[in-house]
């Protein structure tokens, strides 16, 4: 596998952006341009990603393209259809967004978001994100959320066979579906249960930690790699029976330091395991 993450740079461009990559022990990363008024620097990036052997791994889509305001659902639509587009020009792992929400938070709860028309609404949707591009290089994929399909492994497996596209590929963040005691006791349970189903269709990682604390009612906190309950060395070698290519990517922290804590965390247990990174 090829873990990755973010840098921090106070003036960025392709040169400095991929030194700063390797230093940090990252052999992939996030996409580096926001593909609009800078995609004329993209071919620079990708040199020197090439240069230094750097995946690009995952273009971002963040949107609510289930939204029930129809405007911001076009909007949503016609965005993902762009990022995937440059996912695909980039030849990244994949382009990822949530499936969005029928509440107001784009990314937040609704009581609808289990029901059988949501379903179908997502599978509606990701078609025509899908078929408008037709990616052959990358694909199209949904990261899961506590709170709207897919939440777990069998429904990301029921909609991947709903949605029936070569294009549609799978994004594996195993703390954003562990909301229960249960589930956090018994992770290590879970991944193994996830890769078992839909291993073939991974295509990137993400990298996080989670802590249950005794507060009332059940509270989970995103921690740090290391700093959790995260089975890592069931997540590790799960992932090194996939592709060498396959992107574990750290998230959602805030400094050079923290990711290089990280780094460092998730790579010493990899020596341990003797897992090549």
């Amino acid at each position: 596998m090829r873990l990755g993450g973010q840098v921090f740079l106070n003036e960025k461009n392709p040169e400095n952006w991929a030194l700063a990559l390797k230093e940090a022990g990252f052999r992939a990363t996030t996409c580096p341009i926001n593909g609009e008024e800078d995609i004329r620097e993209l071919e620079d990036y990708l040199t020197l990603a090439k240069r230094h052997d750097i995946l690009i791994s995952e273009v971002g889509a963040w949107s609510n393209p289930i939204s029930r305001n129809e405007e911001t659902r076009r909007k949503a639509i016609a965005y993902c259809i762009q990022r995937l587009e440059l996912a695909e020009q980039i030849g990244a792992q994949c382009c990822v967004n949530i499936a969005g929400s029928r509440g107001e938070q784009w990314d937040g709860p609704h009581p609808d978001n289990f029901s059988d028309d949501t379903f179908e609404l997502i599978v509606e949707t990701t078609r025509e994100i899908i078929d408008a591009v037709q990616p052959e290089r990358t694909v199209f994929a949904l990261e899961m959320m506590p709170w709207v399909f897919p939440d777990s492994a069998d429904s990301y497996l029921s909609l991947v066979q709903a949605i029936d596209r070569k294009g549609f590929g799978v994004h594996f963040d195993p703390v954003n579906i562990i909301s229960s005691p249960r589930i956090y006791y018994r992770n290590g349970d879970m991944i193994r249960d996830f890769f078992r189903k839909l291993g073939p269709y991974i295509r990137n990682c993400h990298a996080k930690d989670i802590l249950l604390s005794g507060k009332l009612t059940v509270h989970l906190d995103e921690v740090i790699p290391g700093q959790g309950h995260l089975d890592y060395r069931t997540f590790l070698t799960e992932l090194n029976k996939l592709h060498p290519d396959t992107t574990l990517i750290i998230e959602h922290l805030s400094n050079n330091e923290a990711y290089r804590q990280a780094q460092r965390y998730i790579s010493s247990l990899a020596s341990e395991l003797k897992i090549p990174m």
